[in-house]
């Protein structure tokens, strides 16, 4: 096919740092093409679990960091557009809980515990107990601490189906992508024979970013990969948990979050540690068999007699780092018309569009009277990874 269409901005890569650009964009009256090589969300977004940091999580050793602060305005943020009020309207994304928790199965640190107290996380960290406390850990063999977060977690898939709304006719489906350029200057892109042309070009597409990358003759930004060895566990004995485990050390022993699945029961979806190092050069197998261990030990009372278990790999996208550590905040580097970036976190979507929006005012980059979009071909919205590997 060949046709020819004029837009504002197009961006390749249909995951929540694209989708949540796309819909910034729009609402200030720019004309936009969104390209999605696969499916809706289907790369990291729809593999996060959902929750909505404001940095807690960062500070574990006693104290804030560059990693803390930087995220901790996303859950207002968030809290705003799924009101309905801020800079999104994302009314109708299902809130899965209002919360996340700290949870630790014994005594805590004295000097974590000062750090809780203390008038830098006062706020954002309060203690709980009864009745407040998770319904997962409503039991009378429960022993430990738990310290609700001023933070939030929300179902991906409803969240992907409220961005793909909001993305209207701007969507397209596009596996063969090649540069389109005017002499040396990029211009564009050639979408499966469709030639694009467009002020700035985005690409937003994870993973996927190094090939496009490579299929423009770039070599940067250069990005790395940091794997996550996910498990997944599913039976009717589960109740709702959104937690942190507390270990020894700076990082959580697990992190639980619960999903519903299509036929009522829940899913735990566990991360943190357990997914981290060890748990990456596991195999599933063996991988289960930890998550198991980690579980009967951490939550004696539940029954796991009835729970089905599966892992799935992920791969966290990011610009490569010194020593493949995490970045603290959304990245964007620009080349001329080409701006690249990756937003690092689900909760770090506003602060990746609020980069390009500035880098749009900074070069006078304004809505235009781009001609209506054709009918284009959509691509399909994602299905959660449980729906598939735990039916």
């Amino acid at each position: 096919m060949s046709s020819v269409i004029s837009t504002d901005v197009l961006i390749v890569g249909a995951g929540v740092a694209g989708l949540w650009l796309n819909a910034r964009l729009r609402r200030l009256g720019y004309s936009t093409v969104l390209v999605e090589r696969a499916s809706v969300g289907g790369g990291q977004t729809l593999k996060s679990q959902g929750i909505i940091h404001g940095g807690a999580k960062y500070a574990l050793h006693g104290a804030l960091s560059g990693a803390s602060e930087a995220i901790a305005d996303m859950p207002r943020r968030w809290r705003e557009a799924l009101d309905g009020g801020g800079e999104l309207d994302l009314s109708g994304v299902r809130l899965l809980s209002d919360a996340h928790y700290l949870w630790s199965p014994g005594t805590i640190a004295g000097n974590l515990t000062s750090f809780f107290a203390s008038k830098a996380v006062r706020g954002r960290v309060d203690q709980v107990k009864g009745e407040q406390l998770p319904p997962a850990l409503q039991d009378r063999a429960f022993k430990g601490k738990v310290y609700r977060l001023a933070e939030l977690v929300i179902d991906v898939p409803s969240l992907l189906q409220r961005l793909a709304e909001l993305a209207g006719d701007s969507l397209l489906a596009g596996e063969r992508i090649e540069p389109l350029r005017d002499g040396d200057d990029l211009v564009g892109l050639r979408v499966d024979g469709r030639e694009i042309r467009a002020q700035r070009v985005v690409l937003s597409a994870g993973a996927g970013t190094a090939e496009l990358l490579a299929d423009l003759g770039l070599s940067q930004p250069a990005m790395q990969r940091r794997p996550l060895h996910m498990v997944m566990a599913k039976g009717p004995s589960l109740k709702p948990l959104y937690a942190h485990c507390l270990g020894g050390g700076p990082k959580p022993r697990i992190t639980v979050t619960t999903h519903p699945a299509a036929d009522g029961q829940w899913v735990w979806y566990l991360g943190g540690d357990l997914a981290e190092a060890d748990g990456v050069a596991r195999e599933p197998e063996a991988q289960i068999a930890a998550a198991k261990k980690e579980v009967a030990s951490l939550l004696p009372w539940v029954d796991l007699s009835q729970v089905r278990w599966a892992t799935l790999r992920v791969d966290r996208a990011e610009p490569a780092q010194s020593g493949l550590v995490r970045p603290d905040n959304a990245f964007l580097a620009e080349q001329q018309r080409l701006l690249v970036g990756w937003p690092t976190k689900l909760a770090l979507a506003p602060d990746f569009a609020d980069r390009v929006l500035r880098a749009f005012d900074r070069d006078g980059i304004r809505p235009s009277n781009c001609p209506a979009l054709p009918d284009l071909p959509k691509p399909a919205l994602a299905q959660a990874e449980w729906e598939r590997l735990l039916p």
